[in-house]
């Protein structure tokens, strides 16, 4: 049998002996109308047939239209299917060379161990090393929430984190036409709202008066008050320069940086709070050496040195950067009237919805507005 595509030809053997001189060249079958003839002509329309089913289904697949892929597809050869995990890991070195250029080094991490997850899951299941991406099913999806959740001992939005890391890499197969249809269809990936920790006024006051007999408190302290009034991250901290404080559309001193984590603009007039304690660390030899505004320890420490301050200062609440930030968006903000557009603009959320998660936990703010709304109805209907 002779198929031609595109200018190209090939040849595959039709498998079956037949006698020469019983055979009609032009038609291109057996002679004769005896069961014999009949069989074999009936076998090469079966043939013929499949080489068009074996062209649509080159089509539907998106693959190159090419004379080898149709002869693999007609011959039964498979091209070497991709698996998974190698197609994690060379995501992941991508990622890589691409740290401090598009992604930052917390983001590889993530990715690693994500990848790593992603391993051990599949000798659970399915006792190998890898799988081939085209066994990716609902099922799939399902048991990998359901061994975070029972062999792994993970809480749900932590499952589902891991999830969307490994989703990304059927996202990136499905776009490469490797994957014809989403394993994750119909999976529903929703992460539990969770009771975010922030400080009150009060807490806030006691952490800002303490007064520790160690230097390193005493500046884990400020920097972390500075983020309680400022709403900066700590990485977003720890990059601040002199040229990242503006003069403001009002006369005042505001920040203006980019937020490392959204890479949106993030520009907060400040306070008189987090004035003071630039104005403090002005001349900070730390400050002065790196080029910052503020003498910040490295991640690890900063967290050691809060669990510190939290007991000192008798507060029962995890002291993070998170926490302060939380506390910017809610106590000192949202609570004391400021629009939530405008708090935020100044967090340098992409979605208001992102926002709209710290108005759900202000109690006083409810409190405050429905005293305000319950006199407006003694004046209107005084019994």
């Amino acid at each position: 049998m002779r198929v031609a595509m595109d200018g190209r030809r090939t040849g595959i053997s039709a498998k079956r002996r037949w006698d020469p001189d019983c055979w009609n060249a032009g038609a291109g079958r057996a002679s004769g109308t005896k069961e014999h003839s009949r069989e074999l002509n009936t076998y090469l329309d079966a043939l013929q047939n499949k080489v068009y089913q074996a062209h649509r289904k080159l089509v539907e697949s998106g693959n190159d239209l090419s004379i080898q892929n149709l002869k693999n597809i007609i011959e039964g050869k498979k091209d070497k299917s991709k698996m998974l995990i190698a197609v994690f890991q060379e995501h992941n070195d991508r990622v890589a060379q691409l740290v401090t250029k598009e992604f930052a080094t917390g983001t590889l991490e993530r990715y690693i161990t994500a990848c790593k997850h992603t391993q051990e899951f599949i000798r659970w299941k399915y006792k190998t090393d890898d799988i081939e991406i085209s066994k990716l099913s609902y099922e799939f999806a399902a048991d990998f929430e359901f061994w975070f959740k029972s062999v792994r001992n993970c809480c749900h939005n932590t499952s589902m984190k891991y999830i969307s890391n490994m989703k990304k890499i059927v996202n990136l197969c499905l776009k490469k036409g490797w994957l014809l249809r989403d394993p994750f269809l119909g999976y529903k990936m929703c992460r539990k709202d969770v009771v975010r920790q922030i400080l009150t006024e009060e807490e806030i006051k006691i952490v800002l008066r303490k007064k520790f007999p160690t230097d390193r408190l005493n500046n884990v302290r400020d920097i972390f008050i500075f983020s309680c009034f400022t709403g900066l991250a700590y990485v977003d901290i720890k990059k601040l320069k002199a040229s990242d404080i503006i003069t403001g559309i009002d006369g005042s001193k505001w920040i203006s940086t980019q937020r490392q984590k959204t890479e949106t603009v993030s520009k907060i007039p400040l306070l008189p709070t987090a004035l003071e304690i630039l104005t403090k660390y002005r001349d900070h030899p730390k400050c002065i050496i790196e080029n910052s505004l503020l003498p910040t320890p490295s991640n690890q420490k900063v967290n050691a040195y809060l669990k510190e301050i939290a007991d000192v200062c008798g507060i029962q609440k995890q002291l993070t950067f998170h926490c302060a930030r939380h506390t910017f968006a809610t106590t000192v903000t949202l609570t004391n009237g400021v629009p939530i557009e405008t708090v935020s603009k100044m967090l340098g959320h992409k979605n208001l919805k992102t926002t709209q998660h710290y108005a759900k936990i202000l109690d006083r703010k409810i409190s405050e507005d429905m005293l305000m709304l319950k006199q407006k109805f003694a004046d209107k209907f005084d019994v």
